[in-house]
């Protein structure tokens, strides 16, 4: 039996990303619908993906698929052709393109999941296939510029604080399940109101418009694509991107840069700032924004405690080579 799953060390897979040269394309797609054998499912993705040397983070749930891969380029074509056949629910699927192609993920990891995306919802009669109205650019802009629409991220608030469309409600929240809670309530004055929602690629905005009609809400939108899809089709168009900042993403890369404007700050400095690190000292690894000078000053570590604690750390280490 051939072994479906990944063998070689994580860390000398992240050191092969960074010497490949290849040329790679970073894709997204996802799909709600029903996977009856869940395993089987799994085990033939990864057989191909492997074969054509995919990498990314791939979910396989009962209620369908969530996929976010890097493909090498010559093999986009054919992995493309590969998921239209593979099954009949994914026959013409929306992928979408990154909008940079730096190295994004090192590691192939297809896994099974309860849910593609962890929602909290447990209604029985509740149905994700009865979503709101798909929308694209043009419309986008449209609804933008009409006070009476209400644009809603449905985002986590650290992917917000970097970019998002102006105007736009952050539902604060640092996981999905959270939001899905609160943006009922929250909104509870707006049923009868037009209501645009959104996120990075449409997998969490298309279930928070079920969500929404589900609880009563009349005229629920999100962006085909999420704003992935969105700045395609408003650069395709020749249109203005009215998306400030940048766009978080879950791999190696951090964001995508969307336009030039700075929104968010420093952590430690309060100045201007939009690029995320992970705390040096590893029994912290804080997510926060850092500038060029604070990470020179603190050692790329969010505070003078973690910095100590990781001079210490790296101290003691330096001394067990030489006593070696």
């Amino acid at each position: 039996m051939s072994i479906l799953h990944n063998i070689v060390s994580k860390k000398e897979l992240k050191r092969r990303m960074f010497f490949e040269t290849e040329p790679r394309l970073t894709l997204s797609f996802y799909k709600y619908f029903f996977i009856k054998n869940t395993q089987e499912y799994r085990d033939r993705l990864y057989k191909t993906f492997y074969k054509y040397n995919v990498l990314g983070r791939i979910y396989v749930a009962s209620e369908g698929i969530n996929a976010q891969i890097s493909v090498p380029k010559k093999y986009y074509s054919i992995l493309k052709k590969f998921l239209y056949n593979f099954d009949i629910e994914l026959n013409n699927l929306r992928i979408n393109k990154s909008l940079d192609n730096e190295k994004s993920f090192w590691v192939l990891c297809v896994k099974i999941k309860k849910k593609i995306v962890q929602d909290g919802i447990k209604e029985h009669f509740f149905n994700p296939n009865n979503v709101g109205i798909y929308i694209q650019s043009e419309q986008v802009n449209s609804m933008l510029n009409d006070k009476k629409t209400i644009f809603i991220d449905m985002r986590n608030s650290y992917e917000y604080a970097i970019g998002h469309f102006e105007n736009a409600i952050e539902i604060k929240s640092i996981t999905f399940r959270e939001q899905l809670k609160k943006v009922i309530q929250l909104m509870a004055y707006a049923k009868n109101k037009k209501i645009v929602m959104y996120c990075t690629g449409g997998i969490r905005c298309e279930k928070a418009t079920s969500w929404m009609l589900f609880n009563g809400f009349k005229h629920v939108y999100h962006l085909e694509g999420g704003i992935i899809g969105y700045v395609h089709d408003a650069r395709k168009n020749g249109l203005p991107v009215l998306f400030k900042g940048k766009s978080f993403v879950f791999d190696n890369r951090m964001s995508e840069k969307i336009s030039d404007e700075v929104i968010s700050y420093c952590k430690q400095c309060g100045k201007s700032s939009d690029v995320y690190i992970n705390c040096k000292y590893s029994s912290c690894h804080l997510l926060f924004i850092q500038c060029e000078n604070c990470s020179v000053k603190f050692h790329s570590c969010c505070s003078l405690e973690c910095m100590k604690k990781y001079k210490f750390y790296m101290l003691n280490n330096d001394l067990k080579k030489i006593s070696y």
